[in-house]
């Protein structure tokens, strides 16, 4: 998977306990709904981890998660060792997710060295972000065919995109994304297209009264005209209608953070991925 690289060095926002926790929740809940969603997915809840397995080759979606600020390095290892165990039942890479303000003060130099010495390495950068509402936009939308996912078209759209995005095989995009039980009622997705051809996507989540938006992505040749806000605030505005719900929680790369924070969203606390390799690799 391709590498992302981290961003300036944290924090560089004031700090909220209840929006941090709220971040992590949000994070944990969504890929909870994704799991869920596959057909050998499952969610393992323990007292040391939270397990997100969706059982596929594209190892973003095997996610294990703090279910609890880790005050000692033993808590970091029991939480990292336990999900290990998990995954080392089947053939696929997976990964730890965790932000540092949920770690003590004295855990968080340590933190990279334990996740080294199980065999994770740090791959993914991320800001948590929040926005009770959104802002207007600034400039007029995009003409785009904006199409809602609901049958294997759109599917395999919001597949093909991210994976294309992401560096991956198509087949393991598919595999991971295209499962019909993702786009249940708790999912509201979007295709922008171009020319009747699938260009840029969004899901809006609902996840514990807040509308969670992920699988944002736009291929490269559609970027920087407008189109990954568009079909965002189309996104959210059918989510809105659909639930009544307003606050809206993200995570987003460094190159997406800045389009979020002209939408309104504001940072919360920054999130690393570890990534441990499948077997064989």
């Amino acid at each position: 998977m391709r590498r992302i690289p981290p961003p300036v060095p944290l924090p560089r926002w004031p700090l909220s306990r209840a929006e941090i926790d709220e971040s992590h929740a949000q994070f944990r809940g969504a890929w909870r709904l994704f799991a869920l969603g596959l057909p050998g997915g499952e969610v393992v809840e323990r007292a040391d981890v939270f397990i997100t397995a969706g059982h596929v080759a594209w190892s973003l979606m095997n996610m294990a998660f703090l279910p609890k600020p880790a005050e000692t390095q033993a808590d970091l290892e029991r939480a990292v060792d336990s999900a290990a165990r998990y995954y080392a039942q089947g053939p696929h890479g997976w990964a730890f997710t965790l932000t540092p303000d949920w770690l003590s003060p004295a855990l968080r130099p340590q933190a990279d060295a334990v996740l080294a010495s199980r065999g994770l390495k740090p791959g993914m950068f991320m800001t948590g972000m929040v926005a009770d509402r959104l802002l207007a936009p600034v400039r007029p939308p995009p003409t785009l065919d904006l199409r809602p996912v609901r049958d294997e078209w759109g599917h395999n759209a919001m597949a093909d995109v991210n994976a294309a995005c992401y560096d991956m095989p198509q087949a393991s995009g598919r595999e991971a994304l295209a499962a019909p039980g993702i786009y249940g009622p708790e999912c509201r997705a979007f295709v922008g297209c171009h020319d009747g051809v699938a260009g840029t996507t969004t899901a809006a989540l609902r996840v514990d009264g807040v509308i969670y938006i992920a699988l944002v992505a736009t291929l490269a040749q559609h970027r920087r005209q407008g189109t990954a806000e568009a079909v965002l605030r189309h996104a959210h505005t059918e989510a809105k209608k659909a639930w009544g719900l307003e606050r809206t929680v993200l995570h987003a790369t460094p190159a997406g953070a800045p389009i979020y924070r002209r939408m309104g969203y504001r940072d919360v606390t920054g999130f690393v991925s570890y990534f441990a390799p499948p077997k064989g690799a």
